[in-house]
């Protein structure tokens, strides 16, 4: 088996370092523009899984209650956006680490054509978007 060359080897890792710091700051930090004005953005990730009869979207956001997730499908894309907030009890509590991103967020799932009628319920900490096919 030939030996890799130390140095290749190192900038192929920092190369890939680089690369997956950059898609996680775009997942979580990206900025989107509501009314004209930027605002914080983050991306929650997904699941998308279809069957014959529907397409099911689960989204990963603990914490968020499920009447506070807005879904709309403009132009064959599925708009999920939401707010995650601190509950009321916690707001004044001192964090010691904060790793569940807070804010606003959205997520834009191009949907393959069709019609499509949308049901949710949670489940586990995600959010399960149901849209089933209409024929």
């Amino acid at each position: 088996m030939p030996r890799k060359d130390p140095v290749n080897w190192m900038l192929s890792e920092a190369i890939d370092s680089l690369v997956r710091a950059e898609r996680l700051r775009q997942q979580f930090f990206s900025l989107q523009s509501k009314a004209g004005l930027p605002e914080p953005c983050w991306e929650p990730p997904i699941d998308v899984l279809e069957t014959d009869e529907e397409i099911l979207i689960l989204v990963a956001l603990p914490g968020v209650d499920p009447d506070q997730v807005e879904a709309t499908i403009e132009d064959g894309t599925l708009v999920v956006s939401g707010r995650r907030v601190l509950p009321a009890e916690l707001r004044n509590a001192r964090i010691h680490r904060l790793e569940l991103p807070q804010g606003r967020f959205e997520r834009r799932i191009l949907l393959p054509t069709g019609r499509y009628a949308v049901s949710r319920f949670s489940i586990n900490g995600c959010i399960v978007l149901r849209l089933a096919k209409s024929v």
